[in-house]
C-alpha cells in the first residue's frame, strides 16, 4: 500500500467549501502537489481566476497556491494520477431528517473508476458511524481492489471552525482513525505534514463517533441553557447575569449561551447523524431530540418577545418597522447555512411587521425565496425601525452606538445595555 512513486499528484481533496479549501491551503503550504476538484464550475473558474469565496482564505492565499501549482478542476481524471484523495462533500439532512449521502457516494464512485494500488482515501465530511468501512469501502471495492490490502482506508473528521481567530486547520488537533492499522499509518502519515498535533484512534468507527460527540456536546447544552433561558424570564431572572457568576467557578462548569436558535451545517445537522445510528439499534437518543425540539422552538420565541416588547410600546406587531441585524449563523463570517436568522424573519412577516435587514458579511439575503431588503445606511435603518432585532452580534457592530439611535432593541446575545434594550 505504499503510494506510488508515479504518482502526478499528491493530493486530490474533492469538495472545495469550508473544509476542503483550508486543507488544500495548508497542502499547498507543505509543498505538496495539489488538485481541488468541484462540480460547481463557479467555484472552480473563481478559484483558478484568483478569487476566494471562502470566509476563511484570503485571495491572496488563493494567488500564492496557484503560483505553487494549485489548480482547481471539474474533471474527476485527476484522481487517476494521485496519492492521495480526500473527501470533503456535504452531508446534509434529507426531509425526514435523515443522513443524506448522495455526494459521499457520488465522490466515491467517482474515485472507484479510477482507484489503484497504493491510493490512500480519506473521508472528512460528517457521517455517522460505519460509513466508511460500510457503504464507502463497499463502492471504492468495486474497483476490485480491497480496502486494508490494496489501498488504504480512512476517516478523519473536520473540525473547521469559521471565523474563529485562533484555532485553524493546522493548530487544532486532527482525529484520525483508518480501516486498519496500516491504514491509520498511512493516514497519520499524510495529516502529520499538515497540521500540528495528529491523534490516532483504533478505527473508522471510533473517529466517526468521535466528531458527533463533539457537537451533540455542544447541542444538548445549548439547547439546556437556551430553555433556561426562557424560564429565568418567566421567573424575573438576569440569565446573563447568573451565567457570568457561574463561569467564575474554575471547574466542574463550561459556560454555553442563549440565542435566537443553532444555525451552521454541524449542530443542527450532525446530532440527526448520531441519532439515526441510535435509532438503528431500536433506542431513542431523547438528549437529542429534546435539545432538537428546544432549539426549534427559540426563533419563534424570539418573535413573541419581540412582540411583547412592541405591545409595551403600544405598537402592534402588524405594520411595525422591525429591523433585523446580523443574518449569519456566527459572527464575522458570511455564512447564512441554517441560520435562526431565517425562521425569525419568516416569523416576523406572517405577523405583518415590515422586516429591513442588515448584515455587513451579506450583499444579499433570501427567505423562502422572497428577498429581505437590506439597509444600506444603518445609521438611517435605526432611527426609522420602531424595534431593532440583535441576533449577531458582528464585531463591526458598535452595540453602544446602535442601543443610542434605536428606539428599542431586543438583543438576543445578552451585549447590549439600555433603558431601551431588552435581552433575551
Amino acid at each position: 500500500m505504499n503510494a506510488l512513486n508515479s504518482s502526478s499528484t499528491d493530493l486530490v481533496v474533492i469538495g472545495l467549501g469550508y473544509v476542503g479549501l483550508p486543507l488544500l491551503v495548508e497542502a499547498s503550504r507543505a509543498g505538496f502537489r495539489c488538485v481541488g476538484l468541484d462540480l460547481n464550475s463557479t467555484v472552480v473558474d473563481g478559484l483558478n481566476s484568483g478569487r476566494s469565496h471562502v470566509d476563511d482564505v484570503t485571495d491572496e492565499t488563493v494567488a500564492e497556491m496557484l503560483a505553487g501549482g494549485f489548480v482547481a478542476t471539474t474533471n474527476a481524471d485527476c484522481l487517476a494520477t494521485t496519492a492521495a484523495a480526500v473527501i470533503c462533500v456535504p452531508t446534509p439532512l434529507k426531509k425526514d431528517q435523515t443522513p443524506d449521502l448522495g455526494a459521499v457516494s457520488g465522490a466515491a464512485g467517482d474515485i472507484a473508476l479510477r482507484l489503484r494500488a497504493g491510493m490512500l482515501v480519506v473521508l472528512e465530511s460528517t457521517t455517522y458511524p460505519g460509513t466508511t468501512d460500510g457503504l464507502l469501502r463497499e463502492i471504492l471495492e468495486t474497483s476490485g481492489l480491497s480496502a486494508g490490502t490494496d489501498f488504504a482506508l480512512a476517516f478523519s473528521p473536520e473540525r473547521i471552525d469559521p471565523g474563529n481567530p485562533t484555532y485553524q486547520l493546522r493548530n487544532t488537533p486532527k482525529v484520525v482513525g483508518g480501516y486498519t492499522a496500516a491504514c491509520t499509518e498511512r493516514a497519520v502519515e499524510l495529516y502529520s505534514q499538515l497540521v500540528d498535533v495528529v491523534v490516532p484512534v483504533s478505527g473508522t468507527r471510533e473517529a466517526e463517533m468521535s466528531k458527533l460527540l463533539e457537537n451533540t456536546y455542544r447541542h444538548v447544552n445549548i439547547a439546556l441553557v437556551n430553555e433556561i433561558a426562557v424560564f429565568s424570564h418567566d421567573l424575573g431572572i438576569d440569565v446573563w447575569e447568573s451565567l457570568r457568576a457561574a463561569s467564575t467557578k474554575p471547574f466542574g462548569f463550561t459556560a454555553f449561551y442563549p440565542g435566537p436558535g443553532v444555525g451552521g451545517h454541524c449542530i443542527p445537522i450532525d446530532p440527526n447523524y448520531l441519532s439515526h445510528s441510535v435509532r438503528s439499534l431500536g433506542y431513542q437518543f431523547k438528549f437529542v431530540e429534546l435539545a432538537q425540539e428546544v432549539s426549534n422552538r427559540m426563533p419563534a420565541y424570539v418573535v413573541t418577545r419581540v412582540q411583547g416588547q412592541l405591545n409595551e410600546m403600544e405598537k402592534p406587531v402588524k405594520n411595525s418597522k422591525v429591523l433585523v441585524l446580523g443574518l449569519t449563523y456566527k459572527p464575522n463570517i458570511a455564512d447564512d447555512r441554517e441560520t435562526p436568522a431565517r425562521p425569525v424573519i419568516r416569523g416576523l412577516l406572517s405577523r405583518g411587521a415590515r422586516v429591513q435587514a442588515h448584515d455587513p458579511h451579506l450583499k444579499s439575503f433570501e427567505v423562502d425565496g422572497v428577498e429581505i431588503d437590506l439597509a444600506q445606511d444603518l445609521d438611517q435603518a435605526l432611527r426609522n425601525a420602531d424595534i431593532v432585532v440583535l441576533l449577531q452580534a458582528h464585531s463591526a457592530y458598535d452595540l453602544a452606538h446602535i442601543a443610542d439611535l434605536s428606539t428599542a432593541v431586543f438583543d438576543t446575545r445578552g451585549l447590549m445595555e439600555g433603558d431601551n434594550v431588552e435581552r433575551l
